[in-house]
């Protein structure tokens, strides 16, 4: 104990402090430290949880980014699709009108040809019989002079068999 009182230390001084700083310690530990220690934990948790749903909103912004990636390209591949058949569509109806027109211009030919062969016919028909008319009449009158009514007959009707009338 001398030397404690060499050093200028007071034993119970020392006492005092040494209970002192226990009851100090007890009441921060009491009132203090729990709480803190308290806070900080709740704080730590409160951090791991926002670090949780930050990754998990991550993973689902992934997820979500790559059904926007597989809705687009589905909906390019629709759309490049929809317009290779409205393209094919096009196509067809463009020949099927083409078909159609022609198969109709043919048929206005076609029946303008016969109309026109048997306008034609008629013509040489009403042609024939008209040449055949002239040309009786124009022996009758060439022929009254010369023969008598029979020979003008007879050489009228030589005449229309080689007209063939």
């Amino acid at each position: 104990m001398e030397i404690i009182k060499d050093f200028g230390i007071d034993p119970l001084l020392l006492g005092a402090q040494a209970v002192n700083f226990l009851v100090l310690l007890f009441i921060l530990k009491k009132f203090l430290y729990k709480p803190v220690l308290g806070l900080l934990q709740k704080r730590q948790e409160e951090i791991k949880e926002g670090i949780r749903k930050s990754e998990e909103a991550e993973k689902r912004l992934e997820r979500v980014l790559a059904q926007e990636k597989n809705i687009l390209k589905n909906a390019n591949t629709s759309a490049k699709r929809i317009t290779d058949d409205a393209t094919n569509q096009s196509v067809e109806i463009s020949k099927q009108i083409q078909d159609n027109a022609k198969k109709q211009a043919d048929r206005i030919i076609e029946q303008a040809r016969l109309q026109i062969e048997k306008e034609a016919k008629e013509t040489e028909k009403r042609l024939v019989e008209n040449v055949s008319r002239l040309s009786v009449k124009f022996l009758e009158k060439a022929l009254e002079e010369m023969f008598t009514k029979q020979q003008q007959e007879e050489v009228i009707k030589i005449a229309l068999n080689k007209l063939k009338v």
